[in-house]
């Protein structure tokens, strides 16, 4: 069953407004059909308290109902949702990239999925970083890049062969992936591992791990990354890859991204 994340302040009408929605779009999400039984369900309301809600979101212009009954979010409501989210994911992601490189003595970067290639967003560089000039802004291949893989983390096999339809898959460092279906199956130890790892494929001797950020809506948005030299991070792997995944989560609970059931 959908999990609405658990609201604020759900005493107040902006509570209870926000958990509604939430429920809503797990529930379209998930392939169930948003009516006000169903919301109501979902969060262990009454169905008449439910339904006054809605109806005042709908007056506002948020969702919209359906033939069927059932609702959903109006387009003027992902647009909005949408522009917080940018906000947000700067806001807050220089603050959990600034804690994360604290904790681990690394660089560690925000990147996201342009076409077949990944772009740094932002990055927080330890004092004692060895890394020369700013990775904001740089463009990789995603097929060797540890962001390339976080940032298609939810995407099926086919539409990850759709963003790699006009891709040589050329060497790049040692362990570069020559392949889509090399590629692919790296994808499920990352998934698998709960993050990923990418030793020497965009460069050698370049050491990384990497998670994917989630928001609103359930879809991955982002990638967090840890990016140091293979001698120094490969025996950290595993300290380095937890914390890196607990930042993502961070991250993607300030988007407002579902709680797992």
């Amino acid at each position: 069953m959908p999990q609405a994340r658990e609201s604020v302040s759900p005493s107040t009408s902006m509570g209870r407004g926000m958990d509604v929605l939430t429920a809503l779009t797990a529930l379209r999400r998930d392939g169930g059909k948003p009516t006000v039984a169903e919301i109501a369900r979902v969060l262990d309301r009454e169905r008449s308290q439910v339904s006054r809600t809605l109806a005042t979101l709908a007056d506002s212009g948020l969702i919209e109902r359906r033939a069927d009954r059932s609702f959903d979010l109006a387009w003027g409501w992902y647009a909005t949702a949408q522009e917080l989210t940018a906000q947000r994911m700067r806001v807050h992601g220089l603050a959990v990239l600034q804690s994360l490189s604290a904790e681990l003595g690394e660089a560690a970067f925000l990147s996201v999925l342009q076409g077949a290639t990944t772009l740094t967003m932002l990055e927080s560089l330890p004092a004692a970083s060895r890394m020369i000039g700013s990775w904001i802004g740089r463009a990789y291949p995603a097929y060797c890049s540890d962001a390339g893989r976080a940032t298609l983390w939810d995407a099926a096999d086919e539409e990850v062969r759709a963003v790699f339809e006009t891709t040589e898959f050329s060497p790049q460092g040692p362990r570069t992936p020559l392949s889509i279906e090399e590629f692919l199956s790296r994808l499920d130890d990352d998934r698998s591992r709960g993050y990923s790892i990418v030793d020497q494929e965009a460069e050698p001797g370049l050491y990384s791990v990497a998670a994917p950020v989630w928001d609103f809506r359930g879809e991955v948005v982002a990638a967090i990354q840890v990016v140091g030299a293979r001698e120094a991070m490969s025996a950290r792997a595993a300290e380095c890859g937890a914390a890196c995944a607990r930042a993502a989560t961070a991250l993607s609970d300030a988007l407002g991204a579902p709680r797992s059931s």
